[in-house]
This record gives structure tokens, C-alpha cells and sequence, in this order.
């Protein structure tokens, strides 16, 4: 493990040198997005028959913690494509590494934990953001930051299997328009999944985001069911494990030579 430490030290010294153009799409965009759905369509569904649709709750108050776990998904998603292919493809960065004593396993867990460490941080800030918002009614909020954590790192394992093992960049264009986007318009962040068609909602309901929605909702509202929790963890640290495993044979297939 402390080999891995020291591959994650570099990606922590060079995101010390570029995280101002983070700043944007991290929070800038997610903030933005927030009023824009919260205060903005938000008024016109709380003023109409939207309100009791959500169980009494207003709009902003449900689509903030679907808005933290999409951002996770989003930010995990974007760190795990081009910046996994570029340190083998293009900039080499993990053959460097490999130079070292460092072994395949510490360069992909090194970088696992920071795009862990991105994902916390950004889902750290929202919390503040959504709880200065007013749209965290309960101190089990905090917990929504786990939430984030767990959704992230259940799509950026698998997209790093997906970053090691293409061979072109364009691979990425199809995995954002056909797996991120949906996965972020369908999976109730915005609106129930049950008012999808029910042919669709298995779908939904299968993706780790819904149940990454699912677990922060029910933290930032107090509704804790230890049953869901049970469930939602566990099916996204499933997730983690499989694409990890898929990951760590991607990479070893793809470095060592």
C-alpha cells in the first residue's frame, strides 16, 4: 500500500498545479444547473400538483442530493477516460512509473485513489452548497458525502477497464452519449423512475446511479431504511469490486510487456 501512496503522490502534485481549471467544471456548472433546476423549473412544479407528486417536498429539496451523485458519476467518469488513456497512449505516464519499484497493481490503485480523492472533494462541496441551499433536512446529510464517494468509484472502475483497454479515443463519444448521459436524465435525479415507462424502469433501476440517488436522498431527508442502505451499498460496492477486478486485468494486459 505504500507503493500506491506513492504513485497517488504524483497525481496529487500535478493536480496541485491544475486544479483551478477544475473549478468550472466541478462546481461552477453543477451550481449553476442547482438554481437553474431548483429556483428556476422548480417554482413552476412546486406552484402546481409537482409538490405532492414528490411526497410534500419541494423540488430543490428533491433533486439536490441526485444532483451530488450525478456530479460524483460525472467527475468520476471524466477523470478515469482521457487522463487513463493519455498516461498510457499518449504521455506514457504509467510506463514511467513502472520504471520504478512500483508495480502494475500500485500505479492503478494510486490512481483509483486519487480519482477517489477528486470525487470526495467535489462532493464535499456540493453538500455545503445544497445544505446553504436549505435542501438538507436532516444531519444524517453528512452522509450523502459516502454516497457520492461510492457512486463515483462504482463507474470510474469500470471506465478505467474501458480508458486501458481501447485502443481510440472516439470509444469515449459513445461511452458518455450512450452510458453517462442516460444514466444522468434517467435515473432519478430528476424525476421518480417510476414515472418512466415501466419496460424502462428495470433499466433504471439497474444502474449504479439510481441506487447512488437512492442512498443520498434518503441521508439529506432523514428517511433511513437500514434495508435500502443494505441494498444500495452493497450493489454499488459490487460494482466497485467487479470493474476494479476488470480494471486490474485490463491493465496488467496493457503495461507489462
Amino acid at each position: 500500500m505504500d507503493t500506491a501512496l506513492r504513485a497517488l503522490e504524483y497525481w496529487l502534485l500535478s493536480y496541485k498545479r491544475t486544479w483551478r481549471g477544475t473549478i468550472v467544471s466541478s462546481f461552477l456548472v453543477p451550481f449553476l444547473y442547482l438554481a437553474a433546476m431548483g429556483f428556476g423549473l422548480g417554482s413552476f412544479i412546486n406552484a402546481g400538483a409537482g409538490r405532492a407528486a414528490l411526497g410534500g417536498q419541494t423540488y430543490l429539496q428533491f433533486i439536490a442530493p441526485g444532483l451530488l451523485a450525478a456530479t460524483a458519476m460525472q467527475t468520476a467518469a471524466f477523470e478515469s477516460s482521457y487522463p487513463v488513456m493519455g498516461s498510457w497512449k499518449w504521455i506514457k505516464t504509467y510506463y514511467a512509473m513502472l520504471a520504478t519499484p512500483l508495480r502494475v497493481s500500485d500505479v492503478l490503485i494510486g490512481h483509483l485513489l486519487f480519482v477517489a480523492f477528486r470525487v470526495l472533494m467535489t462532493s464535499m462541496v456540493y453538500l455545503v452548497v445544497i445544505t446553504v441551499f436549505g435542501a438538507v433536512s436532516s444531519p444524517w446529510g453528512v452522509l450523502a458525502i459516502v454516497a457520492g464517494l461510492l457512486t463515483g468509484l462504482s463507474v470510474a472502475t469500470p471506465t478505467f477497464a474501458l480508458a486501458v483497454r481501447s485502443e481510440r479515443d472516439t470509444v469515449f463519444s459513445m461511452y458518455f452519449r450512450f452510458a453517462i448521459l442516460p444514466m444522468f436524465l434517467f435515473s432519478g435525479a430528476f424525476f421518480p423512475v417510476s414515472q418512466l415507462p415501466v419496460v424502462v424502469q428495470p433499466i433504471a433501476y439497474a444502474t449504479p446511479l439510481w441506487h447512488g440517488v437512492h442512498l443520498a436522498r434518503m441521508f439529506t431527508e432523514g428517511t433511513l431504511s437500514p434495508g435500502w442502505i443494505a441494498v444500495n451499498v452493497g450493489y454499488l460496492c459490487l460494482w466497485i469490486a467487479a470493474g476494479t477486478w476488470w480494471a486490474a486485468r485490463a491493465f496488467r494486459r496493457r503495461l507489462v510487456t
